[in-house]
């Protein structure tokens, strides 16, 4: 169950001949994101378990099964900043029901990423999508 924004990210892997061009992409999309704004750089946001720093921001509209997810997401380091930016790609748009049905660890693996991240970077978006789905079934509730 993916998104069309994540779909394009996985043709533009597909392209992509190997994986410094890959990396490049995921910090290429971190860098389009816009910055989260101070503000909300709290611990409330902050998802622990990043070896760098990490902050989520939920943007739900709507309640119950039925509201629509969304986030805002910013790292200090520029490889998570994408990685940001994948799982927004990921998420962004779906209802927080389909939110906790969604498959990230499969849906992941068609990037690749399970393979070429340092075990510190895998962690780190471990507990990423452990938020976001925590974010999600909270709402859902």
């Amino acid at each position: 169950m993916a998104t069309a924004a994540f779909e394009d990210i996985v043709d533009t892997f597909d392209f992509l001949d190997d994986w410094e061009e890959r990396y490049r992409h995921v910090i290429e999309l971190g860098k389009a994101m816009e910055p989260l704004d101070a503000a909300f750089r709290v611990p409330a946001t902050k998802v622990e378990g990043c070896a760098s720093q990490v902050w989520l921001l939920p943007m739900i509209e709507g309640q119950g099964p039925s509201a629509r997810f969304d986030f805002h997401g910013d790292s200090d380091a520029m490889i998570v900043r994408g990685l940001i930016a994948i799982l927004h790609a990921l998420y962004s748009g779906l209802s927080v029901t389909e939110v906790t049905k969604v498959d990230a660890n499969a849906e992941l693996a068609r990037l690749g990423l399970d393979e070429h991240l340092s075990s510190q970077r895998s962690n780190g978006l471990r507990a990423m999508v452990g938020r976001v789905r925590k974010l999600a079934t909270e709402v859902a509730a």
